[in-house]
């Protein structure tokens, strides 16, 4: 793991997620790059000086994110970008190849009514990067138990399991497998990958209406530190493709959720 990006944003405690993303990275060797996007739409003759101006002002934003944080000797290097979040996104994959992407829910105060809210939910929703979401407030420790969810265990490319792959190899993780059973399955969807069954120690099949009924159900006898899904068009984050946020009502996880992206799934 090598390229780990942050999207920093206007919160008053994105530093704590930039806090967890070095002190992940660390463990990785991995370079840190935060993300600042800002959009600028003037004339043609002024835009030049103005799009300097508003970058120049959110690289000083970032470094005193930075000055809050202890950065363990990485250079944390920042990356601007002029116009949507999703094609800087894409742009910055391209050029670096990110192989991770931390990020805060919307919130995690229970009072809240979102998970994920608007710009976290289009980034899981229109990216194919790997993204830890990390709830505000977590503190970075080695990674011992994994609990990792999903309804079909088709995976037409086995690199997708790289980032968890990654993370076992480095903390000896134990992960459990739990297959879903929810309404409509076929038989093709307990077929399990065989490199996601060569990563875990178990496999526990449920029958719930959804992924996430099973991971209730099962997620305070496998007390993980780390929960693993699938980004598909029939997984867990399914409601992502009608829309870009998720209510607490609907999904809510206390810990850090890897997400993986499966492409034309």
């Amino acid at each position: 793991m090598n390229n780990i990006l942050v999207p920093v944003g206007t919160s008053p405690d994105s530093h704590e997620t930039l806090q967890y993303a070095v002190d992940f990275a660390s463990d990785f060797g991995a370079q840190i790059y935060v993300m600042d996007v800002f959009t600028v739409s003037t004339g043609a003759g002024a835009l030049g000086k103005v799009t300097e101006k508003v970058a120049q002002s959110g690289k000083e934003q970032i470094k005193q994110v930075i000055s809050k944080i202890d950065t363990k000797g990485i250079d944390i290097k920042i990356a601007s970008y002029n116009g949507d979040i999703i094609d800087g996104l894409n742009d910055i994959e391209k050029e670096l190849g990110i192989d991770l992407i931390i990020l805060a829910p919307r919130s995690n105060d229970i009072n809240e009514e979102y998970y994920l809210g608007h710009t976290s939910g289009r980034i899981i929703k229109q990216t194919d990067i790997p993204t830890l979401i990390v709830p505000k407030g977590t503190k970075h420790a080695p990674i011992k138990k994994i609990l990792c969810a999903f309804r079909s265990g088709i995976l037409k490319r086995s690199k997708i399991l790289y980032p968890l792959s990654e993370i076992k190899n480095k903390y000896g993780s134990e992960i459990n497998l739990l297959l879903v059973k929810t309404p409509g399955y076929s038989e093709d969807d307990l077929k399990i990958n065989t490199a996601l069954l060569d990563l875990s120690k178990n496999v526990t099949i449920s029958e719930n209406p959804t992924t996430y009924h099973g991971v209730l159900e099962h997620f305070q006898k496998a007390h993980p530190d780390m929960l693993c899904v699938f980004r598909r068009r029939r997984g867990f984050f399914k409601k992502l493709l009608e829309k870009n946020t998720i209510l607490k009502s609907e999904f809510y996880a206390p810990i850090p959720v890897l997400v993986l992206s499966v492409k034309k799934d």
